[in-house]
């Protein structure tokens, strides 16, 4: 029978120091630390709380849409004519997700035991970070789990698939009404058939996809006094936007609010409504193969921007830290570690009319824009 010995030289407040300097190294290094909230007016919605159905506890969120009644004019009676919210509660599934390390041994490991927790504390706290952060692009992208997010495959290394994880399931594709591309004169429904080497940013479509975001109902942000919207795209697609004769132009003559908030302060450029934020992570199609990319035959390099508002994805975590472990294995010659979380993510959806299915629902906080890279 195989087992293992916990590892005894750490006291209950020096596995809690570890375990604080890990969640640490993971904060330091999530990009959508600032993003989070736990009110509506964030952008991703952080869930710590279970709320009790029929069903049992349950990770939720409300999604409540602004109201459109025209009110009621002069001395004519409110009462029996008010207006009513339309609600959509959203459920985020949640499953288990770790990893680990294990030493090689006593012969082969040339530095001490501390040294290697040195290690596992930074190496896991960022892998935590970055596998998050991937989670969270590629659901707000409307794309699988099985991939990186330059389009190549994930190498197992012998670890799970994460289309196996529970909320993995529930990604679903840019709904019609929020799935537009870049052309060489503007926007047009998504399609990434459609793009090809013209289908390139511009000042003139990026004013127009703010006005289709406030038409097409995307709550914006809240952010002292002003709506924003927040736009992540790919460095190199910001690169092309910056080279638009019309966006230097604007650049230079945006007016500089002086917020402190984060997520401004964060943003490349402020202009508009839009504050620009850019991400290597953010999807592109550079590491896919052949034939697997996008355009008529699929060999157009492309990535997809995101134009983001209020609740655009859902994240719990309902551990609210992360499990971590020690021990020994092999007859106590290899030292071990790991970290567990369990967490959900969900790109959320809303019924725009009553009685609609699931599939007709529309992304609640969230447009797609592809263009090629």
């Amino acid at each position: 029978m195989s087992g293992y010995t916990a590892l005894g030289a750490l006291q209950p407040e020096q596995k809690r120091a570890w375990i604080n300097e890990a969640l640490t190294a993971y904060r330091e290094n999530f990009f959508f630390k600032n993003w989070m909230g736990t009110s509506e007016n964030s952008i991703i919605q952080f869930v710590k709380e279970l709320k009790k159905t029929e069903k049992g506890d349950r990770a939720m969120i409300g999604l409540v849409p602004d109201m459109v009644s025209p009110g009621v004019v002069g001395d004519n009676t409110l009462d029996d004519r008010e207006d009513s919210l339309e609600s959509d509660w959203v459920e985020i599934h949640c499953d288990q997700l770790r990893n680990g390390l294990k030493s090689k041994g006593r012969v082969d490991n040339q530095r001490s035991i501390l040294d290697f927790r040195k290690e596992a504390k930074n190496k896991l706290g960022y892998w935590r970070a970055q596998r998050i952060e991937q989670l969270i692009i590629l659901a707000a992208s409307g794309l699988h789990f099985g991939q990186n997010t330059d389009g190549s495959p994930i190498d197992l290394r012998g670890q799970d698939d994460p289309r196996d994880l529970e909320f993995a399931e529930d990604v679903t594709a840019p709904s019609s009404g929020r799935h537009l591309r870049f052309t060489s004169t503007g926007l047009a429904q998504g399609d990434t058939t459609q793009i090809a080497s013209n289908s390139l940013p511009s000042y003139g479509a990026i004013v127009d996809l703010h006005a289709e975001a406030r038409t097409r109902g995307i709550k914006p942000l809240r952010i002292g006094g002003q709506d924003h919207y927040v736009y992540l795209c790919h460095p190199k697609h910001f690169a092309t936007l910056k080279k638009d004769k019309d966006f230097r132009e604007a650049v230079i003559h945006a007016n500089e609010r002086g917020l402190k908030h984060p997520i401004l302060t964060g943003g490349t450029v402020t202009m508009d409504g839009i504050i620009f934020h850019t991400n290597n992570r953010v999807f592109n199609t550079t590491g896919a193969a052949s034939g697997s990319k996008w355009g008529s035959g699929g060999s157009v390099d492309g990535t997809r921007s995101l134009l983001l508002g209020c609740q655009a994805i859902g994240f719990a975590d309902l551990w609210k830290a992360i499990k971590w472990y020690e021990g020994k294995d092999d007859h106590d010659a290899k030292d071990k570690i790991s970290l567990a979380s369990y967490i959900g993510i969900l790109k959320t959806r809303l019924k725009l009319k009553p009685g609609q299915t699931t599939s007709e629902r529309e992304d609640f906080g969230v447009i797609a824009v592809d263009s090629t890279i």
